[in-house]
Formats: C-alpha cells, sequence, structure tokens
C-alpha cells in the first residue's frame, strides 16, 4: 500500500512539471482578436450551459430532498435552510452572469483601451456590510433555533428517553412515572442488562427499556444519548434533528412531532418518494417500501454503520400511552 502511495506522488510531480513546461511553451504566442472573439463566446455558450444545468438540478433533482420537517422545532431548521438556500442562488446566478458576460464584453482588442479605474470606499462600504449584516442575522436566528432543540425548560415537562449507541445497534430507555433516567453505566452491563443501567438506583426501577421508540405527536421530547464504544450519531433526519453519542458523557436534544407515521405516509412528497423506490425495487423483485421515521447512525462506525438504525413510531397520545403502559419495568425484567 505504501509502494502504491509513492507511485501516485510520483506521477502526480511527473504530470505537474508535464503541464508546467506545456505552459511555458506558450509564452511567445499572443492571442489575436479571433481567438479572443472566439473564446468571449465560448464564455456565453458556457454560461447559458451552466445556467440549464442549473435549471435542471432545481426542478429534476427536487425528489432527492427531504419532505417537510415532521417537528415543531425542525420549521426554523428548512426556514434556515430555505433562506440560506435562495441567497446564496440569487447571489451566485447574478454572480456567475457578471462573470461570464463580462468575459465576453470585455475580451481583448486591439482597438480598446484599458480604463484606469480607482478604489470607491462607497462600494467597499456597500458590498462588506449588507454580507456582514447577512452573516449576524442567519448565524444568529442559527443560535436561537439550535438553543430550541438543545435546552428544555423544566415548565415544558417533556417526556425523557434515552438512546444507547454500540457497535451496530440502538437500545433505548424511557424514563417511568418520575419522568428522571436512573443511572448509566458500562460497568453495569450484565445480562440482559444491556444498557449498564444502575439498578441500585431509585430512578431505575420503574425506567423501560425498548427496542423501538414511539413518540407522541404534539408532546416535547427530550433525548439523552449515551455510547458504549466508538463515536456515533444519532441522526433523525425527518426531525431535523442530530447529535453525536460520546463515549464517557451525556449529549442531548429535544424536539416535539408534528405528524404520526400515518399522516406523513398521506404527504405528497413521501408518496412520490415511495412510488419511486417501489418502482426500482419491482424491477428488482423486492418487497415494496413503506415509509417509517428512522434513527440512523450517521459517523461511520465501523464495518456494520450502514445497518444501524431503529424504526421510529409517532402515534396520538392515547396510543403511546396505551404502548408505554404494556411496556415491562427494568425491576420487572431484571430480577
Amino acid at each position: 500500500m505504501l509502494a502504491l502511495f509513492y507511485i501516485f506522488i510520483a506521477v502526480a510531480i511527473g504530470v505537474s512539471f508535464w503541464q508546467i513546461t506545456r505552459i511555458m511553451n506558450f509564452r511567445g504566442i499572443i492571442a489575436t482578436d479571433e481567438d479572443n472573439e472566439k473564446q468571449g463566446k465560448y464564455a456565453l455558450g458556457f454560461l447559458a450551459f451552466l445556467y440549464a444545468m442549473m435549471i435542471y438540478c432545481l426542478i429534476a433533482m427536487n425528489v432527492i430532498m427531504l419532505p417537510e420537517a415532521a417537528s415543531i422545532e425542525g420549521e426554523h431548521d428548512d426556514n434556515l435552510f430555505n433562506i440560506t438556500f435562495w441567497l446564496i442562488g440569487i447571489v451566485q446566478f447574478g454572480m456567475q452572469f457578471l462573470i461570464f458576460f463580462f468575459t465576453y464584453k470585455y475580451r481583448g482588442n486591439k482597438n480598446n483601451k484599458a480604463l484606469f479605474y480607482a478604489d470607491s470606499h462607497k462600494l467597499e462600504l456597500i458590498w462588506t456590510t449588507i454580507p456582514a449584516v447577512t452573516i449576524v442575522l442567519l448565524i444568529g436566528y442559527g443560535l436561537w433555533a439550535w438553543n430550541n432543540i438543545m435546552y428544555v425548560g423544566d415548565d415544558e415537562n417533556p417526556i425523557v428517553i434515552e438512546v444507547y449507541s454500540q457497535q451496530f445497534r440502538w437500545d433505548a430507555r424511557y424514563a417511568g412515572e418520575d419522568n428522571q433516567l436512573g443511572l448509566g453505566n458500562v460497568n453495569f452491563i450484565k445480562g440482559i442488562n444491556t444498557m449498564g443501567v444502575d439498578m441500585s438506583d431509585p430512578s431505575a426501577q420503574d425506567d423501560k427499556q425498548v427496542t423501538e421508540l414511539y413518540l407522541p405527536k404534539g408532546k416535547k421530547v427530550l433525548f439523552k444519548f449515551r455510547s458504549q464504544d466508538v463515536l456515533h450519531s444519532a441522526y433523525m433526519p425527518h426531525f431535523r434533528a442530530q447529535m453525536n453519542c460520546v463515549p464517557g458523557m451525556v449529549t442531548q436534544f429535544a424536539f416535539t412531532p408534528k405528524y404520526t407515521t400515518a399522516e406523513m405516509r398521506q404527504n405528497s412528497e413521501v408518496i412520490a418518494k415511495t412510488e419511486g423506490i417501489n418502482k426500482i425495487r419491482k424491477a428488482n423483485g423486492e418487497d415494496p417500501y413503506e415509509f417509517d421515521y428512522l434513527l440512523l447512525c450517521n459517523k461511520i462506525c465501523g464495518a456494520s454503520h450502514y445497518n444501524m438504525q431503529m424504526k421510529i413510531t409517532v402515534v396520538e397520545e392515547e396510543e403511546y400511552n396505551k404502548w408505554l403502559s404494556e411496556q415491562k419495568t427494568l425491576a420487572q425484567a431484571i430480577k
């Protein structure tokens, strides 16, 4: 492998010298007005091609985008994305025009004379102030949105759930009626106590360990994350939430589900995406796909990283309460 790396370096150096030699050979060549005219027209042609590709990607590639956010807090994430996208898009669209149009307009011509233009403090103030104010506003909105999912006040009374990561699976633990999770540590992992819960902690007795997440619509949920081995990343794309799971520490985020799983399956974007997926699966002789919310690992954590996921089901609060009441407490499961 090291020998291959050295060969690659040698080839790269050789190609670099070859390109430099070619450039040096052009020192005595002066472009004519005819050459400049051609290059200017090529610039306009490339501008038209670039705009066509941009429009095509905006329309045809839109299907690969996620549907609208399935959490209330995620709405702000989408707003921030859309504002940033359109600002960058408009500026990029205009700047590309200026770059390639000016390439054509000011192409070399022996009858033209360059005009000296001194600096303008007014122009520099404008193109410095506008981006600076825009960035400050975007960062301010982003920090507010970040705090909205990171910090939960006691008055919000969220549902507390611990998500435990390990190569290559997820486990979850719901806080009991006291809404407090018992302490956890890898030293307590033994037998069916796969999350390392300290069963001597009174708060742990009514906790409930599950392998599938159920969430109630319209109720804020506070997630606590731990990792048993390596760095993982808890990613819930439809809720616009992601957080690293770091060995030796607890991280968190919170959000409020906005749509049940059944409601999200009726979303027009989800329907279109599902139909596209099922066409491919049918052609490959595979079973049809049905939309579900998922918890994914967004860090490459090993060979089976791609398979590290947990199903998330969002239901009405009454159905959620019924499901949770049917789950065994850790005190009942670990005897």
